[in-house]
């Protein structure tokens, strides 16, 4: 094999020069980057002259150097700084890098991930570094309850934000119980999830709730009306929360749609084990059936089985008939979304797992802060709802049967 076809193995300091390579190409994109923004700042100046004509406001050298952590180690960045010669105060905060950072945002997003593994606040030193190379070891536990309170900030602001811009077209609902520092202490988060009107999911409300009572809810559902979210056309949820009675008290037109994950889970606790497997055969032909008229068939099937020998298990389907079968006057494509919770119950299992892994390590406000964190993370990898065309008609109130939309006559 000829010298110009080999390939030089790729050793430990060819992989050091490659991610130096990287380091340094970053660091010319973040200069460049903090250039653009402080021309861009000088512009409001320009035609602020001297005595002698000369520009007022002019660059005065650079802050001292200083490194910031990111996904590939750290990356040194100098901000420029600029004087004003009348004497008038005047500075430049780059956007970008503000004063005193020393993270990127995607290693700000790394630590409640951490955090939900089960890495204490003590233990955050170590996993950083052990991540992200010794120039990490700079996050203390100091730094790490600082960025707690910068969160606590956040859900501040965005629990506030309007939501008038937008319409919404279903909501899911429903309370996350997590452990808290006290062992029968536990912190009941009322939270509600939202499509709008182009299929996209936001989480809309994460509130600390008393056993989510009637109450409670209400208080959710009269900030989100305060904050302009207006009655959506099928809210989604267990049916044992306190949440529908509040719901048809500020949102009377908005139709109820039970959790068919959850009612499934309460039937089968009211049989034997034994019975329990053909019983849910029986329940899925009914959410499964193509008609709303199959579904009844399928329905009436089960009660006339189980209603002799198990009849809770019966009434605990057929209390909420009506409720359990909405979703036909809806578009077929957003059934497989709109029958169950499961985009809340998705988000936040990995969220229980955290509670469950280390107890005791939050407060109740820390706790709800997690939890808005988390969620936040997890609504940025969100994919539109399936038929996400054929919300705007859902929201027009465009009339459906079976999935299908009813045509008017000409």
């Amino acid at each position: 094999m000829s010298e110009i076809n080999q390939i030089p193995p790729i050793t430990e300091a060819t992989h050091d020069l490659l991610t130096e390579t990287i380091r340094a190409g970053a660091k010319e994109i973040i200069r460049l980057a903090v250039e653009a923004e402080l021309e861009e700042y000088l512009k409001q100046f320009r035609d602020l002259k001297t005595d002698d004509g000369k520009a007022a406001v002019v660059r005065n050298g650079h802050l001292p150097e200083r490194e910031v952590q990111t996904g590939i180690g750290p990356v040194t960045v100098r901000v420029p700084k600029i004087r004003s010669k009348t004497g008038a105060p005047v500075s430049f905060q780059s956007v970008l890098v503000p004063p005193y950072v020393r993270k990127s945002k995607s290693l700000e997003a790394a630590i409640p991930w951490l955090y939900l593994k089960g890495i204490s606040t003590g233990e955050m030193n170590d996993a950083l570094e052990a991540l992200l190379g010794p120039g990490a070891s700079g996050l203390s536990s100091s730094t790490i309850s600082r960025l707690k309170t910068e969160w606590g900030k956040e859900y501040d602001v965005w629990r506030k934000a309007s939501l008038e811009d937008r319409e919404w077209a279903y909501i899911w609902v429903d309370g996350i119980y997590s452990g808290l520092r006290k062992e029968d202490d536990k912190l009941c988060a009322l939270v509600v999830i939202g499509v709008d009107g182009q299929g996209r999911k936001h989480f809309l409300a994460i509130e600390d709730g008393v056993r989510e009572s009637k109450q409670s809810w209400k208080e959710v559902l009269l900030e989100l009306k305060h904050r302009g979210m207006n009655a959506p056309k099928l809210a989604v949820g267990d049916g044992a929360l306190g949440f529908w009675a509040a719901l048809e008290e500020e949102f009377p037109k908005t139709k109820a749609q039970r959790c068919w994950m959850h009612k499934t889970g309460n039937v089968l606790n009211c049989l034997p084990k034994s019975a329990q497997q053909k019983a849910k055969d029986k329940i899925h032909q009914i959410w499964m059936a193509e008609t709303k008229e199959e579904a009844d068939i399928a329905f009436d099937l089960f009660i006339d089985t189980y209603e002799a020998k198990y009849p809770k298990a019966a009434i605990c389907l057929q209390k909420d008939r009506d409720e359990l079968l909405n979703f036909y006057d809806f578009p077929a494509e957003h059934w497989q979304s709109i029958r169950t919770t499961n985009p809340i119950e998705s988000s936040f299992g990995t969220i229980r797992h955290r509670t469950k892994r280390s107890k005791g390590c939050l407060d109740r406000d820390g706790m709800l802060h997690m939890i808005f964190k988390l969620g936040m993370c997890a609504e940025k990898n969100w994919n539109r709802i399936r038929g996400y065309k054929t919300i705007e008609k859902v929201i027009r109130e465009v009339k459906f049967k079976d999935g299908e939309e009813i045509k008017q006559a000409a």
